[in-house]
């Protein structure tokens, strides 16, 4: 058993595996999730796991080179986006469409799905290296 870090299996395995330039997507509970990538559903009920914990608890663990979001995170939940912000630090954050972010969902390798239910609550994780 693990000591410490993320327990659930699936999403340890996952980041344990990914690569440079590899996508990682962490969605609220209502993002359409594609056939390609891992599916890891991590929702329990409404609202838990929220978001943002799942975000928090994936940088520590996986070296990230740049996010990306939805522009309508900003507009439509500023206090979200303010968060997502400042968890990221200093990681570069890229915006594109909702409709853009869903068709790139399917270039990741894996979607975890948290209970959130706060509108554009998705992020791309594009990962980085530790050298």
């Amino acid at each position: 058993m693990k000591k410490n870090g993320i327990l659930n299996d699936q999403l340890s395995k996952l980041i344990a595996e990914m690569g440079h330039k590899d996508r990682l997507v962490i969605s609220d509970a209502g993002l359409p999730i594609p056939e390609e990538p891992k599916r890891i559903d991590l929702a329990l009920t409404r609202e838990i796991p929220h978001f943002i914990e799942i975000l928090n608890s994936v940088l520590t663990e996986l070296v990230v080179e740049k996010a990306i979001i939805a522009k309508e995170m900003k507009t439509n939940s500023p206090q979200l986006y303010k968060k997502v912000k400042n968890n990221l630090k200093d990681i570069p954050i890229e915006f594109c469409s909702h409709e853009e972010f869903k068709k790139m969902t399917k270039e990741s390798k894996g979607v975890v799905r948290s209970g959130e239910v706060i509108p554009f609550a998705n992020i791309i994780l594009i990962a980085g290296v530790d050298f």
